[in-house]
């Protein structure tokens, strides 16, 4: 059941790509995704139907709702430059964490730290508060919290042999 919750997620995020950004459909969507993200983990671990698939289907879910809701959002996200090069240097920390844990690894790492738990939570809820919060201010805050994360990511990917 956890495993098509997360399959899910993939199809919601898949059909965010159809819906204009901000309208009514795209928020029921987005809500969605982002409810199944808070239940599947659950689901398995209360069914006992917790698998290391199961873990893997739900990074490429994450995956692919965050690069969707990147595709969407952030042409409709109107911030200074020094922002958008700050998530870029963020995305390249992600990256090398990604490339450097394949090689030590031989496997593409998952790292569910605590902070990488708060940045996510953090950027699902930013674009719900566009209309109350200037973007300048919450995304400063979102992108320091998800550098530190990205940071202590490295750090427990190059500590693991």
């Amino acid at each position: 059941m956890a495993n098509i919750i997360t399959g899910l997620r993939i199809l919601i995020s898949a059909a965010l790509l159809f819906c204009p950004a901000f309208s009514p459909v795209f928020y029921a969507l987005y809500l969605s995704a982002g409810f199944s993200d808070m239940i599947d983990g659950t689901v398995a671990r209360r069914t006992n139907t917790a698998s290391e698939f199961g873990a893997k289907l739900d990074t490429a879910a994450d995956f692919v709702f965050a690069a969707v809701c990147m595709l969407k959002l952030l042409p409709k996200m109107l911030m200074p430059l020094w922002l958008y090069i700050w998530i870029a240097g963020i995305a390249a920390i992600k990256a090398f964490n990604i490339a450097a844990g394949f090689v030590r690894q031989k496997h593409f790492p998952a790292v569910h730290s605590i902070m990488n738990k708060i940045t996510g939570v953090m950027l699902f809820v930013l674009p719900l508060t566009m209309q109350v919060i200037n973007l300048k201010y919450s995304a400063t805050l979102v992108c320091a919290v998800a550098t530190f994360a990205a940071i202590q990511e490295s750090g427990f990917i190059l500590r693991t042999s």
